[in-house]
């Protein structure tokens, strides 16, 4: 009896809380409020192509993205197809990076954000949801609600801006090819930047 009752608790522990997500397979649901106190769903999307960016104001890479004007011209460039695009700060209170809706709206402000919406997700749900790991941290769901890319923003690892003119742009690449109705050349990158601040499991 005992035994079982090891193998039993071994196979909770093992368990994780969030499955991972996968391209080819249904996005995460997620509801989530943003800096101007909205709610969003995936749902309310549904037909649409959605972007999720993953970000922390503090962090170096991005603000190289931001600095250089390249996360501003991909958001605008998507508005521009009927894209949305949602940015996501899951920084914990007290975390590197965390805003609460006046400090995101400011920021917004500062930057020239172009983003249809600032998800505000504190306790991180989301983010597990996604296992978004760093800022940037970039997907694409196309408009049945099916994950088409996920990794990083582009192939140069780096917080140089210069180098943002020279790396391939992945997510302008992946909504290009969803738009001809082709599959997605690169499906998956490595993410590059900051850790996501978590707050305590």
């Amino acid at each position: 009896m005992k035994s079982m009752f090891l193998f039993a608790l071994s196979c909770t522990v093992a368990t994780p809380l969030w499955a991972k997500p996968v391209v080819g397979a249904p996005a995460p649901a997620f509801s989530v409020v943003d800096s101007h106190g909205r709610t969003h769903t995936l749902a309310d999307y549904k037909g649409r192509t959605v972007v999720l960016e993953w970000s922390n104001p503090d962090c170096p890479f991005v603000r190289k993205h931001y600095g250089a004007g390249n996360l501003q011209k991909q958001q605008a460039d998507a508005a521009a197809q009927g894209v949305v695009w949602l940015t996501i700060n899951s920084g914990a209170p007290g975390k590197q990076g965390h805003f609460d809706a006046a400090g995101a709206n400011a920021w917004i402000a500062r930057v020239g954000g172009k983003a249809n919406a600032y998800l505000l997700d504190p306790d991180g749900r989301m983010g597990h949801a996604y296992d978004a790991k760093t800022t940037p941290h970039l997907y694409v769901i196309d408009g049945h609600g099916v994950l088409r890319y996920m990794g990083g923003i582009d192939s140069i690892q780096s917080a140089d801006a210069d180098d943002v003119a020279k790396a391939t742009q992945y997510v302008p690449l992946a909504l290009a090819e969803l738009a001809a109705g082709k599959p997605v050349s690169v499906p998956t990158s490595e993410p590059y930047g900051c850790s996501v601040k978590y707050g305590a499991p």
